[in-house]
């Protein structure tokens, strides 16, 4: 069969191209979906930017998640059948109206949902999940500081973070996702700004934070580490400083970003008995039993399906990157494929 897919070689949004190929039959153990829907992730836009240490050689297809049907199963597949609903992930490839994948990494679509939702669930919850319970070792009455916290993982580690008896501080980057952050029931949010530290004492008012669900980077990460306490830690999953409104990176401010960031002494952290860790989904992607244990945890949780704040046509799909690369967005960003 055919299908379209948006393919590039990584340096420039400009360089992502809608092209026509053949799609061969799914082997043994995959199958083919026919994608309806595709969620953005920050990582899309450092893959096309060429940033992203996974990005693959040559020209490829971003995109880590998506939802759509079952068209074809491989002779060896029982977990799903032709004409199922479902929700998947990929290590790249989900800019597309058809793909092959490994059984394994699709699940159903849970009842109810659409498949805007499907596409807005499974990268963000995983993230939020193993780095709040695996790498955070969260607790009862945490105090947490989540960053990008009107985001698609933001929204829903705040969600986890209050199934576990936590009190949530969320920082966002404009007032504007205010309303948002106290409707999902953050404790107090606060704006990142040249006073984001003389903000963040006021709110912890001597109290020190346990966890941080760090994905800016720079002096925000510096901020927080600072006010960890002992045991505390800082899980890195994200570096969105490095973003830039264009269409392709500007290398001598990256580099700047880069040699003038934060460093931490091990003795140092020794000392303080403090600690970060630091992780991508990509991790998670490569140990299938893992992620499936993982969402069997999440679904007791029952944390309600994602929020998709803003929906894109598939001949929107650049724009919708450029849209979600400038950080104005709240919740999920998610691309529509017809057929």
């Amino acid at each position: 069969m055919q299908r379209k897919a948006y393919k590039l070689t990584a340096g420039s949004i400009k360089n992502l191209k809608e092209k026509t190929e053949d799609l061969a039959a799914p082997q043994d153990n995959e199958v083919t979906v026919e994608v309806h829907a595709i969620g953005l992730n920050f990582a899309d836009v450092f893959a096309i930017w060429g940033l992203y240490s996974a990005t693959p050689k040559g020209e490829f297809v971003p995109g880590l998640e998506y939802s759509g049907k079952i068209l074809a199963v491989g002779k060896n597949v029982t977990n799903v059948k032709v004409g199922d609903k479902i929700m998947g992930i990929t290590r790249f490839g989900g800019y597309a109206t058809h793909l092959n994948i490994d059984s394994r990494y699709v699940l159903p679509l849970p009842e109810g949902w659409d498949f805007k939702t499907g596409a807005a669930y499974l990268v963000q919850v995983l993230t939020a999940y193993y780095a709040l319970v695996n790498l955070g070792n969260i607790q009862d009455d945490y105090r947490i500081l989540i960053h990008s916290a009107a985001g698609g993982v933001g929204t829903l580690a705040n969600r986890l973070a209050k199934k576990m008896n936590a009190y949530t501080i969320g920082s966002v980057g404009s007032s504007e996702k205010i309303d948002y952050c106290k409707k999902e029931g953050y404790d107090a949010v606060i704006v990142r700004g040249k006073d984001f530290a003389e903000k963040l004492d006021a709110e912890l008012n001597g109290e020190k934070i346990n966890l941080i669900m760090e994905c800016i980077g720079g002096e925000v990460f510096q901020i927080g580490y600072d006010r960890l306490a002992e045991e505390g830690r800082s899980i890195i999953y994200g570096s969105a400083r490095y973003a830039q409104r264009s269409d392709k990176p500007n290398y001598l401010k990256l580099l700047w970003q880069f040699f003038t960031r934060p460093k931490v002494d091990p003795q140092d952290m020794i000392a303080t008995n403090k600690g970060i860790l630091g992780f991508n989904l990509i991790y998670l992607y490569e140990k299938a039993d893992l992620m499936h244990r993982l969402l069997s945890e999440i679904k007791d949780l029952d944390i309600e399906k994602p929020y998709v704040g803003q929906t894109f046509s598939w001949a929107e799909l650049p724009d919708a990157i450029r849209a979600f690369r400038g950080g104005k967005t709240i919740g999920k960003v998610v691309v529509e494929v017809n057929h």
